[in-house]
């Protein structure tokens, strides 16, 4: 039986959403909509192949007049695999979204939302799938299993006895030093952006403008909305009130996410950084979330990569380290896709060898 989709709309998308519990946020009608804000725009499509069914978000952009590529964040989510495997399902995808997408799409990336756990990476996809110059979502992450905890007599100590004994030396250290981690929202989203423009000259990172953060706060703020997303932005102060630190955390049904963070240059020895995840692993259990995903690691232990601290510190608190596939890619014009991939090698080299050198 060949794949059968169909578009549907983002209401549409965001009824499904609200009735199957585990559903990913980057699936969600309200990414699409945030997205949608920014150059790309939202197609909702439904499929189904033999005994499985499911909803997809994909997000088409114009790349100029004429030419579109089509992404897929983490998706398809709900792709059991039951008959035939998972290529031979995402190959009929592809073929059936032709006559779905723009005429002008000449490629479709996937971000597929499977894993693999520990030291074991996932396999590489066969021919026509061409793995991606760049990958969008971070493929490597940490996730705290909170559920296990619901179990226990002490939830938080649960968590914390899961911890790397630095990690917990940490937070007690910031608790100490008089670190204060205050709950906000959109009203101080300014102050923390601030800090972003910090970290992102220190760690040589792209980052968005303050609009596209603060769109997605309106957008889950808005009472008309129907998802159940709450967004905080926690933040972190010294002794002496000033700002060091602050982070952008998702709620959403069973899931909560570490999306987005900042940092001072000054005062880090203070343990901000450990303040606010503690802080924001709390709110998850208090909010009966199954999942904490700190959201980004290197691939590997490796004192040598340059984000290695970041490893040694998400990691830290004791969660499982999950490997996704990453980026792949469907094309439907071999010649444009070649084109393409010629350019996001060049972006590559720019940012990831060029840049951090300067």
């Amino acid at each position: 039986m060949p794949v059968i989709a169909e578009r549907i709309s983002l209401e549409e998308l965001e009824e499904r959403n609200l009735k199957d519990d585990s559903s990913i946020f980057l699936q969600s009608a309200l990414w699409g909509r945030h997205k949608g804000s920014f150059g790309w725009k939202p197609l909702p499509v439904k499929w189904r192949w033999y005994g499985d069914s499911g909803s997809l978000l994909i997000l088409t952009r114009n790349l100029i007049p004429g030419i579109s590529l089509a992404y897929i964040p983490h998706g398809p989510a709900d792709f059991s695999g039951k008959e035939g495997d998972r290529e031979g399902f995402l190959l009929e995808l592809s073929r059936e979204l032709r006559g779905v997408l723009p005429l002008s799409c000449f490629f479709i990336r996937y971000d597929l939302p499977d894993y693999t756990v520990g030291e074991q990476f996932p396999r590489k996809l066969d021919k026509p799938f061409t793995k991606a110059p760049l990958d969008i979502q971070p493929p490597d992450t940490v996730v705290l299993n909170l559920a296990k905890a619901f179990d226990a007599d002490d939830p938080e100590g649960f968590i914390l006895a899961g911890m790397h004994k630095k990690t917990r030396y940490n937070i007690r250290l910031a608790e100490k030093k008089g670190v204060r981690v205050e709950v906000s929202g959109r009203e101080k989203l300014r102050d923390w952006y601030g800090l972003y423009k910090i970290t992102a000259a220190r760690d040589k990172i792209a980052i968005h403008p303050f609009k596209y953060y603060d769109r997605l706060f309106e957008l889950v703020e808005d009472p008309a909305r129907t998802d159940a997303a709450e967004l905080k932005l926690l933040l972190a102060y010294g002794p002496d009130n000033q700002l060091l630190a602050g982070i952008i955390v998702l709620f959403r049904k069973g899931e909560s996410i570490y999306l987005y963070g900042a940092s001072s240059n000054e005062n880090r020895h203070l343990m901000p950084n450990y303040a606010l995840q503690w802080k924001a692993i709390r709110m998850a259990l208090d909010k009966g979330c199954r999942e904490y995903d700190l959201f980004g690691i290197p691939p590997t232990d490796d004192p040598s990569h340059p984000m290695h601290g970041l490893y040694r510190m998400k990691t830290g608190f004791g969660g499982e380290i999950r490997h996704r596939p990453g980026a792949w890619d469907y094309p439907y014009s071999r010649l444009m896709y070649g084109l393409y991939s010629l350019l996001e090698w060049a972006r590559r080299f720019y940012y990831k060898t060029w840049k951090k050198r300067r």
